[in-house]
Order: structure tokens, then sequence, then C-alpha cells
């Protein structure tokens, strides 16, 4: 999984990008759904954790965390991919 540190919000916490496709199973690659659907899906997932919308073009389908480590966003995108 790569992880990518990006600027701190304004308040100074420190921010990382993970790619949408991180949060979507291979069961739900089987199905015939858009990549639009699917980068929906992963959002869905992701907002439930914290995550939101990366809006910017250094980092295209992104899903952002406020988060001090590597290590917590991967134990996130774990948690998601359970309940999924």
């Amino acid at each position: 999984m790569q992880i990518t540190r990006i600027k701190s919000d304004l308040n100074g916490n420190p921010r990382r990008v993970v790619h949408f496709l991180e949060f979507i199973t291979p069961a739900d690659r089987t199905g015939k759904l858009s990549t639009t659907a699917l980068y929906d899906l992963a959002l869905k997932r992701a907002r439930k954790l914290g995550g939101r919308k990366f809006h910017n073009r250094q980092y295209g389908g992104g899903i952002v965390f406020q988060s001090y480590s590597d290590e917590e966003v991967r134990h996130l995108v774990d948690r998601a991919l359970a309940s999924a």
C-alpha cells in the first residue's frame, strides 16, 4: 500500500493520502461497476473512518486522512475492508 504524505492542514495537522483502489475488495472488482461507482464505494467506506475526498491535481483518485503515522492509515484501510 502506497501512502503519500502531503502538506499539513491549516492547523498544522499532518495528512496522508491513499489511492481509492485500496478500499476496493476483489469481490467489488468482479462486478460490472464503473470506475466512478468504485470510487463512490471506496469514498463511502473511507468516510466512515474519517477519510475525505482529496481534491488536487497532484494525486488523482485520492482519499485523505488526518494522521500522524502511516501505520494508523494502514489500520484504517484494513478496518474498512474487514467491514466490507
